[in-house]
């Protein structure tokens, strides 16, 4: 693929140069990547543009066939996406929040993040938005919970919704067509905070389990393996004993999941470690076994070892290689499944918002992203969907993807966008 590939738009009558990222030639992708010899950082590469937002009237690019509107605006931090059966769209706002800083690296890191509007006061609030007129564009807002703790997956089953805050998973009473959730919820599982503070949701195709992603407190262990318990994984919850278990394991920071429906299998795309140099190791989509372990904080792809960490030989010889290989330090975060005929011109097939890298020195990532699938496996390079939220000379970011779902219509993608504040909605041309 040609990632040079330039496109301009005309923003207030000046025009503005935007590039396509994409993975350049030589970027790990796809199912038998080609992942560069590690080569450790001294000092973390620390690169993020500073976030901008949207010029009015500017938007994302499209590709062919395809094109793009503003669904929702003027949300604080909108990062997850659920789409609820009466078809409002509920939008999860929440923002990472900052500890004391321990080292210099966390004093810049930190520094880094304020400017990219990823770090601040976070909203923790759910709303609803409905699109009552069908025109594409929600013109009814609602808050449908607030006082969370950065809350960020959703889910529901059997008239109740589930609710993933940092710090668990949260149950409310729901009734179909209800615009907002009453009482003060009913805490069901407790996870630790801090760290990788994202909690995706997902629901059992056939609704008795809930899935949570949990990521990891640290790269790599940094304050030790007794404080990453019960991190770095995907668990379940089964809904009618409420107990919960690890499902699967070494997987440095899970987030978005969706089920791929020929096979009934869970799917998720993982953030891997940093450090080690701009396409080492990528971050990955691959399909999810229970009890599967893969890798962090021993190794990766496989059994490639990390020679930073104490070794424990016995978890190396169990680690699972991933499917598919998203890049180095892409950020994939959401994930949704695409059945054909949602979009034009494109197959079944996965559904990825790669929210963008800064452990890197040249940037990648900051697309809409899409893998297709045949009998249930990655079947091809990946597609943009969406593209441009990066400027030309890398310094500023208009937008970052995060979460992805299908519209209610069935005929749409809608993307949060976290830097913009705003949900995109993708359609046919």
């Amino acid at each position: 693929m040609d990632f040079m590939a330039r496109a301009t738009a005309i923003v207030g009558g000046t025009m503005v140069l935007l590039r396509r990222m994409g993975a350049p030639a030589t970027q790990a992708v796809g199912t038998t990547p080609t992942i560069p010899e590690a080569k450790k950082q001294g000092i973390m590469t620390l690169k993020m543009p500073t976030a901008k937002g949207w010029a009015p009237g500017q938007v994302p690019f499209a590709a062919a066939g395809l094109k793009v509107n503003a669904f929702a605006t003027d949300l604080l931090h909108p990062r997850w996406i659920e789409v609820l059966p009466n078809g409002d769209v509920l939008v999860a706002e929440a923002l990472m929040k900052s500890d004391p800083p321990k080292s210099l690296m966390d004093r810049a890191m930190q520094a880094t993040l304020r400017r990219a509007r990823a770090l601040g006061v976070s909203a923790n609030r759910i709303t609803l938005w409905r699109d009552a007129d069908g025109d594409g564009v929600a013109e009814i807002r609602e808050v449908f919970v607030e006082n969370q703790n950065q809350p960020f997956g959703m889910a529901l089953a059997d008239g109740t919704f589930y609710v993933g805050n940092t710090d668990g998973i949260v149950a409310f009473p729901y009734e179909d067509g209800a615009v907002r959730l009453t009482g003060p919820g009913r805490k069901l599982v407790d996870f630790k905070p801090g760290g990788h503070w994202t909690r995706s949701l997902i629901a059992s195709p056939d609704k008795t389990k809930i899935y949570a992603g949990v990521g990891s407190l640290s790269n790599i262990g940094d304050e030790g393996m007794e404080a990453e318990e019960g991190r770095a994984a995907i668990w379940e919850l089964d809904l009618a004993t409420g107990k919960a278990r690890i499902f699967a394991s070494g997987l440095r920071n899970a987030v978005g999941t969706a089920w791929e429906p020929q096979t009934q299998t869970l799917w998720t795309v993982v953030n891997e470690r940093d450090g080690l140099g701009d396409e080492t190791p990528p971050d990955y989509l691959t399909s999810v076994q229970d009890g599967g372990f893969y890798g962090w904080p021993y190794c990766y792809w496989g059994k490639t070892v990390d020679d930073r960490v104490p070794q424990d030989a016995a978890l190396v010889a169990r680690a699972i290689t991933p499917d598919y290989a998203l890049g180095g330090h892409t950020a994939s975060l959401g994930l949704c499944w695409m059945p054909e005929g949602t979009l034009p011109g494109f197959p079944d097939g996965m559904v990825i918002g790669q929210h963008g890298s800064w452990n890197r020195s040249t940037l990648s990532g900051y697309k809409l992203i899409f893998v297709p699938f045949t009998n249930g496996r990655p079947s091809g390079p990946p597609r943009d969907i969406l593209w441009g939220f990066l400027s030309e000379d890398e310094k500023v970011s208009y937008g970052r993807p995060v979460g992805v779902k299908i519209g209610p219509d069935k005929r749409s993608l809608l993307m949060a966008d976290d830097v913009g504040d705003v949900i995109w909605r993708v359609t046919g041309a």
